[in-house]
């Protein structure tokens, strides 16, 4: 079994900055792609941005560009949000998830493997 596990979250001012990280462990995986999904209270898990594991494309949601970049370290098996200009509309709680294709999608159904979700709380 393949298991995914986020850290990183917490509380920070609006401004500020948090980068996630996620591990990817268990039975040897390697997968085709990987993204951050986020949920608010009352809201829909929404995409916030994923990449090709082998090729490295990234795509983000547009509230979120320029702001955040998704990266990886390919020899820890880990992958990294690095979080900018924080705004209180960021605060939800960030989930990590990969799947075994290639494409980069933005569908949280399309995602084989999910981590338990960080909190990200940003005050004003």
């Amino acid at each position: 079994q393949v298991q995914v596990a986020e850290s990183g979250g917490g509380l920070v001012q609006a401004g500020g900055s948090l980068r996630l990280s996620c591990v990817v462990s268990g039975r040897p995986f390697i997968p085709g792609s990987a993204g951050w999904f986020r949920q608010a209270p009352g809201k829909e898990r929404q995409f916030v941005a994923a990449i090709g594991w082998r090729v490295g494309d990234t795509t983000y949601t547009k509230s979120v560009e320029g702001r955040f970049n998704i990266t990886k370290d390919d020899a820890k098996n880990t992958m990294f949000l690095q979080m900018d200009s924080l705004k209180p509309e960021d605060t939800a709680v960030y989930y990590c998830a990969v799947r075994r294709g290639t494409v980069v999608l933005k569908i949280p159904g399309t995602y084989d493997y999910w981590g338990q979700g960080t909190q990200v709380t940003v005050s004003s």
